[in-house]
């Protein structure tokens, strides 16, 4: 059983059956949530991504030039995510940044 301070008392306690069994299941929603929440985060910065990019492909079909395979790898890699990345360990690498905000991860970058 957990512990739990009483604001009326101002002191610790052990939760009572019902408080433990509503502590347990807010627990539960917030954990069940933490991973979707991470793949939703790695979502936005995929379409940012693309959307930062599309300019150039959109420049490249104006002028009828064609992109580097790189740069298209590096596309089809963002929208590739979805589906090679799909567990909590890699999405935390996807989200990783150095101490200056930056991402760290290779996907990022072309």
């Amino acid at each position: 059983m957990s512990k739990c301070f009483d604001a009326t008392t101002k002191t610790v306690r052990d939760y009572t059956a019902e408080e433990q069994a509503d502590y347990d299941a807010r627990m539960k929603t917030l954990n069940d949530s933490i991973v979707p929440r991470k793949l939703e985060k790695v979502r936005e910065l995929r379409n940012e991504k693309l959307s930062e990019s599309d300019w150039q492909v959109t420049s490249a079909k104006e002028k009828g030039t064609t992109l580097s395979t790189s740069f298209k790898n590096w596309r089809q890699e963002l929208r590739d995510i979805p589906s090679t990345y799909t567990t909590e360990s890699e999405y935390d690498e996807l989200l990783a940044r150095d101490e200056d905000g930056n991402l760290t991860h290779s996907v990022w970058s072309e």
